[in-house]
């Protein structure tokens, strides 16, 4: 097809910009030109102009589980920040928009909604988020995870199509296990608390844990690193801290072992590189997703689930150790991580922005021929 024009929606972290990336990279490959939309606060102001995107701002704050004096202030910059949207959107001239949700994709949806331009929306949780449930009777598409998600958007409209992921994690060699553990830390691009805590228990507890040595990589977010990287350094611990880890595969490649918060992000990153990993959901997650995907990848095998609460560094050590003692369960888990990957879900996603281009696409079912039938929601 000729080259069409897409704007992609959805900043603010890693887990709303990372998969649209991978959808941009898809649709870049095609031909087609890809703007994004994010708030210069943003992990996007970092992360798309490093991949070669274009990308315009609006200024817009959070609505969802924020106080009363902070709902207001957002309610008073909305109608400013869909008007940035719309003039973004005339300058474009995009055949469909893309988003992954959050603050930012809402004045660009709304914007996109006053036009008629079709929207995709792509909702990785159970239970989509504030953004696309207020907007979800008004989408082309939903492209969802969880086949239940379906209940939320109307008949007809939505597909199973997973969360695109890096085809790097995909193209991941599995690790064989050697005399040095490498233990991968990440609480995200914002980071957790908990996991950095636990994480600076721990680095006294290794030499006295068993006869491996253990290295880490820990990417501590924004927020605590400058006062946990010092202390790193002075600890004699082997490996690196970072604030944030631009080259996650490579990061991946080098680990036997990932401890990780649960969102579908990270989920869908272990499942594409075969990783175990220790599960550590954040309690304060919407609707508690992030311990049904933790429970899931336990129940299958693939994890070992720690409740916030229980982390301690005493904890994480014992885990690692437990798991590096026993390399028939490490396999086990690598296999039936990689069975929950859904290596197409980046060249789905294009291919129903693709079909939505065409003249009337809204008004007639579309799904890639390589999505089962079976996961249309009808």
């Amino acid at each position: 097809m000729s080259p069409k024009s897409f704007v992609m929606a959805g900043g603010g972290t890693g887990g709303h910009v990372l998969p649209a990336l991978a959808v941009a990279r898809e649709l870049r490959a095609r031909g087609h030109r890809v703007l994004f939309v994010g708030v210069r606060r943003g992990i996007e102001a970092r992360l798309v102009p490093a991949e070669n995107f274009p990308i315009e701002w609006i200024e817009i704050s959070g609505l969802n589980r924020v106080g009363f004096r902070q709902t207001l202030a957002t309610l008073a910059e909305l109608p400013f920040s869909i008007w940035q949207a719309s003039r973004i959107l005339d300058r474009a001239a995009p055949a469909a928009v893309f988003s992954m949700g959050g603050y930012v994709a809402g004045p660009v949806l709304l914007a996109a909604l006053g036009k008629r331009i079709p929207m995709v929306v792509m909702e990785p949780n159970a239970i989509p988020g504030f953004t696309h449930r207020h907007l979800a009777r008004f989408v082309a598409r939903a492209l969802v995870s969880f086949p239940e998600t379906a209940l939320w958007f109307p008949e007809g409209r939505t597909l199973v199509t997973g969360l695109p992921i890096r085809r790097e994690f995909f193209e991941l060699s599995p690790k064989p296990l050697g005399d040095e553990i490498t233990v991968l830390i990440t609480g995200g691009s914002q980071g957790s608390r908990t996991l950095n805590r636990a994480a600076e228990e721990s680095w006294p507890l290794w030499p006295q844990a068993g006869k491996s040595r253990v290295r880490l990589i820990h990417q501590t977010g924004s927020p605590m690193y400058q006062e946990l990287a010092g202390r790193f350094r002075d600890s004699g611990m082997s490996g690196e801290i970072a604030e944030f880890i631009a080259d996650m595969p490579a990061a991946f490649a080098q680990a036997d072992i990932v401890v990780s918060r649960s969102g579908m992000g990270a989920v869908s990153e272990l499942a594409a590189a075969g990783k175990p990993s220790i599960l550590v959901p954040f309690p304060a997650a919407s609707d508690q997703h992030q311990l049904k995907n933790a429970q899931a990848m336990q129940q299958a095998g693939a994890a070992v689930l720690v409740q916030d609460h229980e982390l301690t560094g005493a904890r994480l050590v014992e885990e690692v150790m437990r798991l590096a003692g026993d390399p028939g369960l490490m396999q086990t888990m690598s296999s039936a991580a990689r069975a929950f990957a859904k290596p197409d879900a980046a060249r789905n996603a294009a291919d129903i922005l693709e079909a939505l281009a065409q003249p009337a696409a809204a008004d007639v079912n579309i799904a890639p021929k390589n999505i089962d039938p079976t996961n249309i929601n009808h």
